[in-house]
């Protein structure tokens, strides 16, 4: 299977052919049945987001756009007075689904500035310009994340000898799955192979990224569809993995970025990080540029989603993992401090300490 052939296989994220329904890989099935499914309803794409049937920053913000323009083909209004006030209960009701991923709020914001820039419009002209901004959120996704790839194929590149296999370690999902192609952890990994490297060029460990495991369930899934070399280990073993020497250099993604560079990210991210300062290996994080939040000063402000105890003591087990009635403690992200952050690398270019001047300077913020 080709690179190309791989990413037409496993699309995240699309909307159908009559523009009547959201197309989506459901992810809570992957890697035993790779299933898609159409989102037709409000309720229905609120589910797929907050049950992660749809994940990742990126993917989240797509089917988000795709979404408002969706919801509102459907809305029978004659003015843009009825029009909107449709349309921000249907933006508000959605941005209910999770509360971390800054890519959501961008979305749904952005396709509210789109409405209310056109709001003088036929609605009937508004509904395809909305249609429209959704496909360009979508197309400027896979730009952006082919051009973190870029930038992090560079860094592979200088860290890699003559006939040397570089070691890669990445946490959760930040692959194709995660956005609209390439992914931006994932994404330095398949540009070097558009480039020409060999999947035995790479080597990539996927931590398990416990509860909901989707280092194993998705990164590993699409890594090895890719060709590329891949194992998975637990998350607790990250630093005997580390200590062994073999992690060059370590990638993750992350649903929000502060002003100063903290970054949250799937729960175990920051962890990582700080085994990995220890053992002297470079932690990039790869964020698109619309992750970067300039009403956020630092990762304290974050809000961290907190999920169901089921997920930890019921959900992989025929039976139950953990004593009847035990209390559970189950965030779903962490906030790595920004000092312990190699670079975080955007569309725009790698952005290194002082995290809120080099933003200033590529002007994301």
């Amino acid at each position: 299977m080709t690179v190309e052939e791989f990413f037409e296989e496993v699309i995240t994220v699309k909307m159908t052919h009559e523009r009547d329904a959201i197309d989506i890989i459901d992810q809570t099935l992957l890697p035993g049945t790779i299933k898609r499914i159409t989102l037709k309803t409000r309720e229905e794409i609120w589910e797929a987001i907050k049950k992660l049937r749809v994940r990742g920053a990126p993917a989240i913000g797509v089917t988000a756009a795709y979404a408002m323009a969706l919801l509102a083909s459907k809305y029978e209004a004659e003015d843009f007075e009825a029009f909107y006030g449709k349309f921000s209960e249907d933006k508000d009701y959605l941005a209910s689904s999770r509360p971390t991923a800054v890519n959501l709020f961008w979305a749904l914001d952005r396709m509210d500035r789109t409405a209310k820039d056109n709001k003088n419009k036929l609605i009937n002209e508004l509904k395809d310009i909305l249609f429209a901004e959704a496909q360009k959120i979508r197309d400027e996704d896979v730009q952006i994340s082919r051009n973190i790839g870029e930038i992090g194929f560079g860094i592979l590149k200088d860290l890699k000898k003559d006939g040397q296999t570089i070691g890669i370690e990445t946490h959760c999902n930040a692959g194709t799955l995660a956005t609209a192609k390439y992914g931006t952890a994932t994404a330095p990994m398949y540009i070097a192979l558009e480039h020409g490297w060999k999947g035995s060029d790479m080597h990539v460990y996927c931590d398990e990224t416990r509860p909901l495991l989707q280092g194993s369930r998705l990164t590993a899934f699409e890594l090895m569809r890719s060709g590329i070399e891949t194992t998975v280990q637990c998350d607790n073993m990250a630093s005997i993995l580390q200590k062994s020497g073999k992690i060059d250099v370590i990638f993750v993604g992350c649903d929000r970025v502060a002003r100063n560079g903290d970054a949250a990210n799937k729960i175990g991210t920051s962890g990582l990080a700080i085994i990995a300062k220890h053992y002297g290996i470079p932690f990039y994080v790869c964020a698109p540029s619309s992750t970067i939040d300039a009403g956020t000063a630092t990762g304290a402000e974050i809000p961290i989603e907190m999920r169901d105890g089921e997920e930890i003591t019921d959900m992989w087990y025929s039976e139950p993992m953990a004593p009847k009635g035990v209390e559970t403690f189950n965030p779903a992200f962490d906030v790595t401090d920004h000092d312990l952050i190699t670079g975080i690398i955007t569309e725009k270019g790698l952005c290194q300490a002082p995290y809120e001047e080099a933003f200033k300077q590529l002007g994301i913020i």
